[in-house]
């Protein structure tokens, strides 16, 4: 796994305003978990869109002035009028597996898509638990095999090494390829014309 990092600074009470500090191109955040107190820190709005872009369940380096560098996620995030507002960072252990949700990529093109097929995508990421060295930005899902009426279940999907589906017991539909409305509404047409008055009665 690619290694990631960015620098924070620690807040000041004379940085109290928030608008102040994202009018200036930083972004609020808060730190958080394992041996750490909660810490208010701001980083770049910059350098955190680049970061951002190889996945929320990615482990990265925060260097904070003074302190050993945090390993951690972004663990949520809050957005105003469609650019990110604040942030909340994860510490994790290296040594301690993680549970996240990660992004799907779903490849290729559905074979029952060519024919007219509907291809649905039922989820857009996975629940996972893994070391945090070993789970992945994204989960790619090729769904190009997949025929009219065929679907794909959470639990058929190939996963890294190290990395198990955190599933609970239940497994999950991610991707359907259904027929046209049109042909449902036909079959379902077809089905009603054959009611028992229009087939033969048998005689005594």
């Amino acid at each position: 796994m690619t290694s990631h990092s960015i620098t924070a600074e620690k807040r000041t009470e004379k940085q109290s305003s928030l608008r102040d500090l994202r009018a200036s191109g930083r972004i609020p955040a808060v730190v958080y978990g394992l041996n750490t107190n909660s810490l208010s820190v701001h980083v770049d709005h910059k350098e955190m869109m680049k970061l951002a872009r190889t996945g929320r369940s990615e482990m990265f380096k925060l260097h904070v002035e003074g302190m050993d560098d945090l390993s951690v996620i972004i663990k949520d995030f809050q957005k105003k009028d469609g650019q990110w507002s604040h942030v909340d960072f994860l510490q994790i252990s290296e040594s301690q597996p993680l549970r996240v949700s990660i992004p799907i990529d779903f490849q290729g093109v559905a074979i029952g898509s060519k024919s007219g097929g509907v291809v649905q995508h039922l989820l857009t990421d996975l629940e996972v638990e893994g070391l945090p060295s070993k789970l992945p930005s994204t989960i790619e899902v090729d769904v190009s095999h997949l025929e009219m009426g065929d679907k794909l279940m959470a639990s058929e999907v190939k996963l890294p090494k190290g990395v198990t589906l955190a599933s609970n017991g239940e497994d999950h539909l991610l991707v359907a390829v259904t027929a046209p409305r049109a042909v449902l509404e036909e079959d379902a047409e077809t089905t009603e014309e054959v009611t028992p008055s229009n087939t033969a009665e048998t005689k005594e």
